[in-house]
């Protein structure tokens, strides 16, 4: 039994975790790596194993850092099935989908830029076809339910807290006689979240315990206090007659983003402006939650039925999800305050950037950030202040307010992840801290060794670990 750490490993995107037990390889995600471009575009063009070979796949949620290179994985020769839970499932075939689209679209806009350079063409990634391939892999599973996806493996999924559908991965291995159980944690979620359930810690029995760590080097504030944030920071550009540019994940953030405002104006704390979800994907996306009603907390159900203008958490009558290009353009040729959220999150994709290159230098505007930000990203520069960005291969001035909202993050804070590790204290003999940056990894495992958890480890891309 060994585990290799294939991806999201000393960085946060690209989660791959490959195990292998009895003579079968199981793949714990297959996300698509971001970052520096032509570093990105290689990575997840090479698998450092066989597709072919590999026996099962086990996906913990949709967000495209865990489930994106699903098409180029299935186009190089996956045949297996993919189990997670039935929203998962949903979710990331729309999502998938839209990410073809997405890498041919910007592919071609890419091109004839290059093409004025007397640059050469390149490739999208995948398309909108090989996306397509993937839904006929899914095995959908319900929380709780054991399932065996490769021999010697029993599973089971537990509410994660994360996003819609999203799951932690308990693994009870048997080989040669010898048992083990191994915990991964996919991404942890929060408590007290908007729409979520809270996340379930990990179970009795626990050996092996790999765990996310993409805020380990803080904690949050309260997600009461990153709503009023939020809401401070629309109203100040509103008064100032300018637009909040949101770049947004189209799953879990956006939907939040959408429920927080919907409260903010309903109670008269925002003025009655326009919101509009500018992403073809979240419609799709809120059309999926609607399916799965069942996943939300109790507060989200409270506030449906309470909310008799509206009698729903995800519309409302000022908020227009948009669909068409010709909508998408229209938003930039109008000039009075607005909400635009757009994907994709970290704004290396799709409409966000368009949105961006229109509203960037115009002082009365705010770009709000509201998750993190990978190295090399749009998004990460603009958190880090640079005063210039590239867009489209062009430059441009950043005159707008760039505004930081930490606490909306869907991601447990250092406080909730030493609770997290240390619910597997009596039993936990190894801890892979996975999907995290060196600074928050190296404070998260100074963190878990004060709480007596010795034995943390911080593996590179490519690591082996027995179990």
């Amino acid at each position: 039994m060994q585990i290799t750490f294939h991806g999201a490993a000393r960085t946060v995107t690209g989660s791959q975790h490959l195990i292998e037990i009895n003579g079968a390889k199981l793949l714990l995600e297959c996300g698509l790596y971001q970052g520096r471009r032509r570093e990105a575009y290689e990575i997840n063009r090479q698998f450092p194993y066989d597709p072919g070979d590999i026996d099962a796949v086990i996906l913990s949620h949709a967000h495209i850092d865990h489930s994106g290179n699903l098409p180029h994985l299935v186009k190089a020769g996956y045949s297996g099935p993919i189990y997670a839970t039935a929203a998962t499932c949903r979710l990331a075939e729309v999502m998938l989908l839209d990410s073809g689209h997405i890498h041919e679209q910007d592919a071609v806009f890419v091109n004839k830029i290059r093409y004025r350079r007397g640059e050469g063409p390149i490739e999208p990634l995948y398309t909108q076809a090989d996306a397509a391939q993937v839904p006929e892999h899914f095995s959908p599973v319900r929380y709780g339910d054991t399932f065996e996806p490769v021999p010697g493996v029993q599973a089971h999924l537990v509410e994660a807290g994360h996003m819609l559908g999203s799951a932690g991965v308990c693994l009870d291995l048997e080989e040669n006689g010898r048992r083990h159980r191994l915990w991964f944690s996919g991404d942890i979620g929060r408590m007290d979240l908007p729409i979520l359930r809270d996340p379930v810690l990990p179970e009795a029995g626990v050996e092996t315990l790999v765990m996310e760590c993409t805020y380990g080097d803080r904690p949050h504030m309260d997600p009461e206090e990153a709503f009023v944030e939020l809401r401070d920071t629309v109203a100040r550009t509103v008064a100032r007659g300018g637009k909040v540019i949101i770049p947004a994940f189209a799953v879990g953030r956006t939907q939040e983003i959408v429920y927080d405002l919907h409260r903010a104006i309903d109670a008269g704390d925002l003025p009655r402006i326009p919101v509009f979800v500018d992403s073809p994907l979240a419609v799709n996306v809120t059309d999926v939650f609607r399916e799965f009603p069942e996943y939300f907390d109790a507060e989200t159900r409270e506030f449906i039925r309470n909310d008799a203008r509206h009698q729903a958490a995800l519309g409302f009558d000022l908020l227009t999800y948009t669909r068409s290009v010709d909508e998408s353009k229209a938003l930039n040729t109008r000039k009075d305050p607005m909400v635009i959220i757009s994907a994709s999150g970290m704004a290396e994709t799709g409409r966000i950037l368009h949105h961006l290159r229109n509203n960037i230098e115009n002082p009365r505007n705010t770009v709000m950030i509201v998750s993190w930000q990978a190295p090399h990203t749009l998004g990460r520069r603009l958190v880090e202040g640079n005063k210039e960005v590239k867009i489209f291969g062009e430059v441009y001035r950043v005159r707008a307010e760039v505004a930081v909202v930490n606490g909306l993050s869907a991601h447990a804070g250092q406080d909730f992840l030493v609770d997290y590790a240390r619910a597997a204290a009596d039993t936990v003999k190894k801890i892979y801290l996975v999907h995290g940056e060196d600074k928050p990894a190296m404070a998260l495992e100074e963190k878990l060794h004060d709480a007596g958890l010795e034995r943390v480890y911080y593996p590179q891309r490519g690591a082996v670990a027995a179990l």
